[in-house]
């Protein structure tokens, strides 16, 4: 088992959850219960209970507790943020870019063992995905969805063909990057249309990469990030199975590049 977030959290809900169930379904009746009279009289009668405060800890847990399972809600079923740490989204999402991501669209997971127990829908070709990397699933991974279940993908001469049909590309100029991307200023910004959805992309037409073609397994996906070249994606590791899909990214909540500006205009920008 995973020792991430949703762990942690799954924990401290179960914990502050039973002190505070102990306390309600035990310990406050005994701090309620009347005192033994201290009078040595025949016939005496108990005294009235005197109120005692709940342990430090208990109070705690009554605090906390509701905020620990909201917290828990909201990040396994709704919406859960993540830090883009690589340029290899890049034009899409930069260095420094937060995002949330959508928890639901692709079924609603059972946190920590991340068993799907209501399936609502499938990645659609052009998604930005954040998923489990195959080679290691703690760790967490953004691409695009390029292939679906039973697809035919051929990558040649940095152009994409699906099922025979070329995905076509408009060039659009050279990129300028800034802080942690200035890198990639100079590349080719390119227009590629995906079906009914057109997102842009970096090429260098200098730099060699991995070509091939490939079927898509039922149930896998093959993912590529947008600055194509600069990119370890589908082509190096191969497909990713539904199991490990965490969400589709739909909003950039902040954007902070470390050492550099924040990026006011892209607060608030939807992902395309």
């Amino acid at each position: 088992m995973r020792f991430d977030f949703p762990t942690i959290m799954v924990l401290l809900v179960f914990i502050s959850g039973a002190i505070w169930a102990i306390d309600a379904a035990v310990l406050a009746r005994r701090r309620r219960m009347p005192l033994p009279s201290n009078g040595g009289a025949e016939g005496g009668t108990d005294a009235p209970a005197q109120a005692m405060q709940a342990p430090r800890i208990v109070e705690y847990a009554r605090s906390f507790f509701p905020v620990f399972l909201v917290v828990l809600l909201v990040r396994s079923f709704v919406a859960e943020p993540f830090r883009i740490p690589s340029g290899s989204m890049m034009p899409t999402l930069l260095i420094g870019d937060f995002i949330l991501v959508n928890k639901y669209d692709y079924g609603i997971r059972l946190p920590v063992l991340d068993r799907k127990i209501i399936d609502i829908g499938k990645p659609k070709r052009g998604d930005v995905v954040v998923f489990r990397y195959p080679l290691d699933p703690s760790t967490p991974f953004i691409k695009r969805v390029i292939g679906l279940p039973g697809d035919t993908v051929d990558y040649h001469g940095k152009k994409l063909y699906i099922n025979g049909k070329e995905m076509p590309q408009e060039a659009a100029g050279l990129y300028v990057g800034t802080g942690s991307g200035a890198n990639m200023t100079g590349a080719e910004l390119r227009h590629e249309r995906l079906d009914t959805l057109t997102h842009d992309i970096l090429i260098e037409p200098g730099v060699p990469t991995v070509e091939g073609t490939v079927v898509v397994p039922k149930g896998e996906y093959f993912v590529m990030g947008d600055n194509r070249d600069n990119s370890r994606d589908s082509r190096y590791w191969g497909f990713v199975p539904d199991r490990l899909l965490i969400g589709r990214a739909f909003a950039i909540w902040m954007s902070w590049d470390w050492g550099h500006a924040l990026h006011w205009r892209r607060i608030g920008s939807a992902i395309d």
